[in-house]
């Protein structure tokens, strides 16, 4: 059996989705430490025109709380967030071939009252997972009462599983103690996920997005995409033209309807501006 692990991420990217498909029981890390910086636990990234990426972060209560878990963080709900990120997505999304498809129940995540950022993630974890048929087993830290730091808690999870092998993405090298997992009869793998290139909006193509811009842009063909990717270097070219200000992608995909700009939303949480370079700002 192939053990993968992971934190339980805010809006994951493809390489997320990748890693849990190739395993056959995926792990999610909801009782280690909340990073103090700037997290993939609490943001993530989207596509806003003409083709820059911009944050999109869940506000959550840090203060006294430095080495709090992942599963006791509490969102701060006296911002108005909800809205915020529901509004940024239909503004920049509302020409993608596939929003029709899914925003109805985007709608639903993000208008439900919750006090946990972890119930967030789950919610949206399994929504996205669901779109990409993904069907293996996910289980929570939490529930397996296992102890341990670094790779000795990784060691203690595949044991009390009963895994024989343990799957890790190639930066895993740098911290992994492969000696006590081979001591146990247990093999360490890795594996190196390739992002894939696909149909978007806003003109030159964006890498390491959320799943959510996959999925609108290219709707069920998304599992494809990252299984064809993941695992190859070659894929099909896609043949939508370049002057309906879609990215350069590999499998055709519905096409997008004619693209207009919304009026403007208002952005009523900022967490503060990165680097103009990459960025417009931190939601």
């Amino acid at each position: 059996m192939i053990l993968a692990c992971h934190q339980p991420n805010y809006l994951p990217w493809a390489g997320f989705f990748y890693k849990m498909a190739i395993c056959d029981i995926f792990v999610l890390m909801d009782t280690c430490q909340f990073p103090l910086g700037r997290s993939f636990v609490c943001r993530n990234r989207i596509k806003a025109p003409p083709s820059q990426p911009i944050w999109i972060t869940v506000p959550v209560k840090r203060k006294g709380r430095s080495l709090q878990k992942i599963c006791d963080v509490q969102i701060e709900n006296r911002v108005d967030w909800t809205n915020t990120h529901l509004g940024v997505l239909k503004h920049f999304y509302k020409r993608a071939p596939y929003f029709d498809d899914y925003i109805r129940e985007i709608e639903h995540i993000y208008h439900k009252p919750r006090e946990r950022l972890l119930d967030l993630n789950l919610e949206v974890i399994r929504f996205l997972r669901d779109i990409l048929k993904i069907k293996k087993k996910m289980v929570m830290l939490s529930s397996l009462n296992v102890e341990g730091n670094g790779s000795h808690l990784l060691l203690n999870i595949a044991k009390k599983l009963g895994a024989g092998v343990y799957l890790s993405g190639h930066g895993g090298r740098k911290y992994l103690d492969e000696e006590i997992f081979k001591k146990e009869g247990i093999e360490v793998k890795y594996y190196n996920f390739k992002p894939p290139v696909y149909p978007q909006l806003w003109g030159d193509f964006l890498y390491n997005l959320s799943t959510v811009d996959l999925i609108l842009n290219c709707g069920e063909r998304a599992r494809e995409i990252i299984m064809d990717k993941g695992s190859r270097d070659r894929a099909r070219p896609c043949p939508i033209p370049a002057e309906n200000n879609v990215g350069t992608g590999f499998i055709p995909v519905r096409r997008p309807r004619k693209l207009t700009f919304l009026q403007p939303v208002t952005l009523r949480y900022y967490t503060g501006w990165i680097s103009k370079s990459n960025v417009v700002a931190d939601l």
